[in-house]
């Protein structure tokens, strides 16, 4: 530890290996070692001990909309970020649409590149996107360090965005399995969703019967089977339905190259909570019954749901009508999903480990960061100091979104923040936020790179 700059101290720190009391020694913005709790401290490194506050990994965020530029009155990199080190991320990875111009060719990856870079609290990447009539683009977005390419099989409710048919979806698919990438569905059917009734008016129970589960089931069923004849690999977007889990996990027993995520408000909330008007709760695909609530937290016991993401949407205030047919669709919860997520875990018997490995290790992975997500030598100095015993009710008035509208508004939720860092250095203390200190990141090359 002659090098040591800094050391970070707690009865618990969650590794890989497990929670124990440790020591964590960090040196050039990366953990040098994680060694027994009582190791001296170094002649001059500085020491923080949090006591018995948690030790995590910074989580992993790999579904953002930021929305900048173009649309920066929903969002933007400045707000989002600073949003996202208020809850213990320190990475995300901004979604192609929403944006204008959206991340569908080099020029436009350059120009989020460039608005970004300034306004940045922590790490971020990007994602391409893959839309009719631009496969040409497919391969420099990935040279020029895209995670991989979000599409939609049903209208994305941007024009500048359309969705890919089934013809197009193969030549887009066939295309990025020839160069190694990774495509990122928005699953749901369209026929079905044009069959299904029309949404309209202020009734819930009217929004969800317009996105019924065989539409989330059949796409999914279609893009397994599509991965499997071109060998390519593919990831489900806020998996909500859980009748598709048979299917995933059967695809994945047979080694299709299938991951799946889902959303801290698949996880949290419940159709049958859901008042008349309330389209805070309004996203797509929606918010389904306790029951299917439930299944969805056995797939990601199981290990069939991968991994945990906050598929941040926001907008402005005036398009959150109270009209379910009209209202936009979009939950803002970049700040409350760690401890959203931990409220629900810890009384379904998880631990932090389990919220660890789903927030942070298995999202790093997902995007091949593997100096990202866990707490072990090698990797960046990223945590997130977590008093996991701490409450506190949701006050709009206290997020960091530009647009404070969120669907945990008045929820008592547990897990208070109190610190997050990033590469070893301090960018939130108790909810006061140091300036931008974040990278932009490209998608990294194969381990023997």
């Amino acid at each position: 530890m002659s090098e040591t700059e800094l050391v970070l101290r707690s009865t618990r720190v969650v590794t890989p290996q497990g929670t124990r009391a440790a020591t964590v020694a960090v040196r050039d913005g990366k953990i040098a070692a994680v060694l027994p709790h009582d190791v001296p401290v170094p002649d001059g490194a500085r020491a923080e001990d949090f006591g018995d506050d948690v030790l995590l990994p910074g989580l992993v965020d790999t579904h953002v909309h930021v929305n900048d530029p173009g649309r920066t009155e929903w969002e933007g990199f400045w707000t989002a970020t600073r949003a996202a080190a208020a809850g213990g991320i320190t990475t995300l990875v901004d979604m192609p649409l929403n944006s204008l111009p959206p991340t569908t060719t080099e020029a436009g990856l350059h120009t989020k590149r460039e608005v970004a870079r300034s306004k940045a609290h922590i790490d971020v990447g990007f994602w391409g996107g893959a839309v009719p009539g631009n496969a040409k683009d497919l391969r420099p977005l990935h040279d020029a360090g895209v995670f991989g390419f979000k599409c939609f099989l049903s209208p994305s409710g941007v024009e500048e965005f359309p969705q890919l048919d089934r013809e197009q979806l193969a030549a887009a698919l066939g295309e990025i399995a020839g160069f190694g990438g990774l495509l990122i569905v928005h699953a749901e059917d369209p026929d079905h969703l044009r069959a299904a009734p029309q949404p309209h008016g202020p009734k819930y129970a009217d929004f969800l019967a317009s996105r019924p589960r065989a539409s989330e089931n059949d796409a999914i069923a279609g893009l397994i089977a599509l991965a499997r004849r071109l060998g390519a690999r593919v990831h489900v977007l806020h998996l909500s339905s859980s009748d598709a889990l048979p299917l995933i996990a059967a695809a994945k027993d047979e080694g299709v190259r299938i991951t799946v995520e889902t959303c801290p408000h698949f996880l949290t909330l419940t159709a049958e909570e859901i008042p008349d008007g309330a389209t805070e709760f309004k996203c797509c695909p929606p918010i389904r019954e306790a029951a299917n609530q439930d299944a969805l937290w056995r797939g990601l016991a199981d290990g069939t749901i991968d991994c945990v993401v906050s598929d941040h949407s926001p907008s402005t205030a005036d398009l959150k009508t109270p009209d379910f047919g009209d209202a936009w669709g979009g939950i803002s919860s970049l700040q409350l999903g760690l401890p959203a997520i931990w409220t629900a875990a810890r009384g379904r018997g998880h631990t932090l480990d389990d919220v660890a490995r789903w927030m942070a290790t298995a999202p790093a992975a997902l995007v091949g960061l593997r100096h990202k997500g866990a707490i072990e030598p090698g990797r960046d100095a990223d945590f997130a100091v977590l008093d996991p015993e701490a409450a506190f009710t949701v006050d709009p008035a206290g997020l960091q979104h530009r647009n404070k509208i969120t669907a945990y508004a008045g929820r008592t939720l547990h897990g208070v923040v109190r610190s997050t860092w990033l590469r070893g250095r301090r960018i939130n203390d108790g909810g006061a936020l140091s300036g931008p200190s974040g990278r932009l990141l490209d998608r990294p090359g194969p381990p023997d790179a």
